[in-house]
């Protein structure tokens, strides 16, 4: 029987917090400074070669490169020259969270605007990489964006309610749907990642009156983005599942919730009952589309780090028994970021960050966490670390299939 060939040449992934949203009390934020990300780039790359890792997400700040239609990608030089280093394959989000001060989002030239900076990002990037596969994230986590930004307030657009969730939802993902048209103007066989998280919401004890608007969010608002850019909503935007391609599933504690009336949900504690095991979440993702997919994000706080990872391969193990296409999961992020509301730092990234008497910020990598990497490399017959080529072939599937079913996990609720 042939080897059945998976999409990435690791199958566990990484990636750097990369926002540039407009922030609702500090104006304009770059995630990439707050970290040092882009000071750090070649340390940052080269720590991934001893992890396994070969592929990272990395971030293209739309607000900082577009200049009313003029392009200035000087900034992310050093990213694609550490990637060329020490060979690590990019998938390039190119809107995380943030546009261009002198867009609306709601305007008719939001989408034409995305577009054409897509292809000159996507022109840039591939002119200065050896070779391909190369993929891309047009618009991340658009569902979740339409949340923070459009009901929420935490970010532009500042929008406080669920009729301007919707429309911002939709006007995104039709920027994303002509995004994705015009990379593959420039690069026909690109790969694209569409990014949303998995989340699963209930009613209060106390209110059963609240129980459809809780199935509401958890089986359609949940999935909007998805469906738009997969064509099976609003198909006069032209979204189709070759539009779609791989879908990525995020998945944090808190995307599991109860319903609240006004503003973010209240995140369900460890043994609520009410969870549901993220094997669950995954098969019903993937087998409204049925296309590739990753787990595109995911990570736990301080100590719990290598528990968390451990429930989490579990869980997609489990899911690859149900006959889930699934092709990695992604350690995200590999250096420790800052808490967007408080500036603290969360603890959850394969290397933490101190700050030194300088100023300067150090990765320290936390290596129960590494060890707990290394240990499920291992166990499904991974490497541990780089060659000089990572990218001379791409992962047998077969042997993450034979160790799902070698390992048999059960889909388990009790996982934090």
């Amino acid at each position: 029987m042939a080897a059945r060939t998976g999409i990435f040449p690791t199958f566990f992934l990484s990636g750097f917090e990369c926002s540039t949203f407009l922030w609702k009390d500090q104006g304009r934020r770059d995630l990439c400074e707050e970290t040092r990300h882009r000071e750090h780039s070649d340390e940052d790359y080269a720590m991934l070669r001893p992890l396994g890792i070969a592929v990272a997400r990395e971030g293209i700040p739309w607000p900082l490169v577009d200049r009313g239609g003029d392009y200035d990608f000087s900034c992310i030089d050093p990213f694609l020259e550490a990637q060329r280093r020490h060979r690590i394959l990019p998938i390039w989000d190119l809107c995380h969270y943030g546009y261009p001060d002198d867009l609306d989002p709601f305007g008719d030239d939001f989408a034409p605007r995305f577009a054409a900076y897509a292809r000159a990002a996507a022109s840039y990037v591939t002119a200065r990489t050896d070779g391909g596969p190369h993929f891309f994230t047009p618009m991340n986590e658009i569902t979740f964006f339409g949340y923070m930004a459009g009901e929420w307030g935490w970010a532009a657009p500042f929008g406080k309610d669920r009729e301007t969730r919707r429309r911002l939802t939709l006007a995104m993902s039709a920027a994303d749907i002509a995004g994705v048209k015009a990379i593959r103007e420039v690069v026909p066989d690109a790969r694209m990642v569409h990014i949303d998280p998995l989340i699963w919401v209930v009613p209060p004890r106390d209110r059963p009156d609240l129980a459809e608007a809780a199935r509401i969010e958890s089986y359609d608002d949940a999935y909007i983005a998805w469906d738009v850019i997969g064509g099976l909503r609003h198909p006069e935007l032209g979204g189709s599942l070759e539009i779609l391609d791989i879908i990525g599933f995020n998945n944090y504690s808190f995307g599991q919730m109860e319903y609240r009336e006004q503003g973010p949900h209240s995140a369900l504690e460890p043994g609520d009952d009410r969870i549901r095991p993220l094997c669950d979440l995954i098969e019903e993702g993937w087998k409204r589309y049925r296309r590739p997919c990753i787990v595109a994000e995911t990570s736990g706080l301080k100590g719990g780090r290598p528990e968390w990872l451990n429930d989490v391969v579990s869980e997609g193990l489990a899911a690859v028994n149900r006959g889930v296409d699934l092709h990695g999961i992604c350690m995200f992020p590999a250096v420790d970021m800052p808490n967007w509301h408080s500036g603290e730092w969360l603890h959850n990234g394969i290397a933490d960050v101190e700050r030194l008497p300088n100023g300067s910020l150090m990765r320290v990598p936390y290596i129960p966490y590494v060890e707990a990497l290394h240990d499920w490399q291992r166990r499904l017959g991974r490497v541990t670390s780089l060659d000089d080529d990572p990218f001379d072939e791409a992962i047998d599937l077969d042997d993450i299939v034979q160790a799902a079913k070698a390992l048999a996990p059960e889909a388990d609720v009790d996982w934090h």
